[in-house]
């Protein structure tokens, strides 16, 4: 049966009261990120932190799927969540669909947070590593292995090593080491303080289980505007979030927590299909 995005969203008489609920919490908590900005930066308490950071705090695995950083963020969010988590809601019953969204958004971060580990890890023992035993040389090998994060983090790359071969060629100048110590120290903190937030994990998950549950449906893009079956989607949609966080290890969008959330999403399909073909 052919099923068109944009009439389908339109079709309001299939209740969706979970669905619903959720695209309201999240309205209500960046309307409250952004009126409390002055005064409480909500970010900080309840974006998720690498374990490290002083921000931390366990509740934060979940609150994340709440908080969004922007409108364009949040909307595209809760415009596939409304598209595609309704049909879910339906056919599975609002318990069985709740279970599967904070499945999916929970593994979706607890992939985000592996991916962080195996990334920030050597960093941090790198870092330990100098400032254990300040040389000129140790400094400008961690300069020169985390050149991208140097970069993105917002430091000046040309100016960072400049101060390295300065460093080489005058190890005795006094005030040098304080210098790189406080970089290294300042460049760690960037990295294990930057906060992951939205509900993409989930809204990746909530595609997945729309492309195996109806997976001929036909689907119409945007851009370019052409019919495509939702499995063909879905498969594109993984393939694209792979080769994104292959080639943009740095990037402020957390491909590998997409990719997290379809994978969960797949074990629990399969976990609660094993007994039965048809089990939706």
């Amino acid at each position: 049966k052919r099923q068109w995005p944009l009439l389908y969203m339109m079709d309001f008489g299939q209740p969706a009261p979970i669905t619903q609920n959720l695209i309201i919490i999240n309205v209500i908590m960046l309307f409250a990120t952004t009126m409390l900005a002055k005064n409480v930066d909500l970010v900080r308490w309840l974006g998720l932190f690498y374990p490290a950071s002083d921000y931390f705090h366990p509740y934060q695995f979940l609150s994340h799927m709440f908080m969004h950083g922007g409108m364009m963020h949040l909307f595209f969010n809760m415009f596939a969540l409304w598209m595609f988590g309704r049909r879910l809601e339906a056919t599975w019953g609002p318990k069985r669909y709740l279970i599967f969204y904070f499945v999916t958004g929970l593994g979706a971060a607890a992939i985000h947070m592996y991916v962080n580990y195996l990334e920030i890890g050597p960093m941090m023992k790198a870092a330990e590593a100098f400032i254990n035993t300040p040389s000129p040389e140790l400094f400008t090998t961690f300069v020169n292995k985390y050149q991208t994060e140097i970069k993105t983090l917002g430091f000046s790359l040309p100016s960072v090593i400049d101060f390295s071969m300065a460093w080489i060629d005058a190890p005795s100048t006094q005030g040098y080491e304080t210098e790189a110590l406080r970089f290294v120290e300042q460049l760690v903190q960037k990295k294990i303080n930057i906060p992951t937030v939205g509900a993409s994990g989930a809204v990746y998950g909530v595609l997945l289980g729309f492309g195996m549950l109806f997976p001929n449906t036909q689907l119409m893009l945007i851009f370019p505007p052409i019919a495509i079956k939702a499995k063909w989607m879905v498969i594109a949609y993984g393939a694209i979030e792979l080769f994104s966080g292959l080639a943009n290890a740095t990037s402020n969008i957390a491909h590998f927590a997409h990719l997290g959330g379809m994978l969960f999403g797949f074990i629990l399909i399969k976990y609660w299909n094993k007994n039965s073909r048809h089990f939706y």
